[in-house]
């Protein structure tokens, strides 16, 4: 590959999406970072194949680590949420709002299609990053499909961990030897900020507190 061409090769490492750029002017460093909801590494011309496979997939190991560490405000969820939708639903899934919620103790995420909004438990926060955007995808889905049918799954059936995360938030709850199902979504609008405080506070109170959600999503 002469002076500054660069070969682009689109890859998936792990059931992660993963766009591969070498470069004949990137020499001896190797970077990542995620653009439009795929995740892009950096890797010098000359690197050979194997050793492009090893530092790929370290850079992915390294990126997923960050993301689960990193704090995430509502701002965050509601652009990622974008990124989605974007990727997996062709932008038609739109919420009015995403946001983290404390007092959402059964479920890993909730959504009233009525009006749009979608609620992620706060517990998520420590998870992979791969684990949580199931989570939005699925409250995302369910903006355009209310139930657990063939349909809705069809909607899920791009994203390339949908079974790997699925089988972590189970694995999770059955840790804490808790029955796991799948709730549809609210038909009801969320409760008033004055509720879910009562509520939160209430929970606060009982031996359950910090146990994993009994529902995986």
């Amino acid at each position: 590959m002469a002076g500054g061409a660069r070969e682009v090769v689109q890859r998936v490492v792990d059931g992660v999406s993963v766009e591969v750029r070498r470069s004949g002017r990137r020499r001896r460093t190797v970077s990542a970072y995620r653009q439009e909801g795929r995740l892009v590494v950096l890797v010098p011309a000359r690197m050979s194949r194997s050793e492009e496979d090893e530092w790929v997939r370290a850079m992915v190991a390294r990126v997923e680590a960050s993301e689960a560490r990193r704090p995430r405000s509502d701002t965050d969820l509601q652009r990622r949420a974008t990124e989605l939708s974007r990727q997996y639903l062709s932008g038609r899934a739109r919420p009015a709002s995403v946001r983290w919620v404390t007092n959402q103790r059964t479920r890993w995420g909730s959504c009233t299609p009525a009006d749009g909004t979608i609620r992620l438990s706060a517990q998520l926060r420590d998870m992979p990053g791969w684990v949580r955007d199931y989570v939005l995808l699925h409250e995302l889905a369910h903006l355009l499909e209310t139930g657990h049918g063939v349909e809705f799954w069809g909607l899920l059936a791009g994203y390339p961990r949908l079974e790997r995360a699925r089988g972590y938030l189970q694995g999770v709850a059955a840790t804490a030897r808790l029955e796991i199902t799948d709730d549809d979504p609210d038909t009801d609008p969320d409760p008033d900020p004055d509720a879910a405080d009562v509520e939160a506070t209430l929970e606060a109170c009982t031996p359950s507190k910090g146990v994993p959600p009994t529902v995986s999503v």
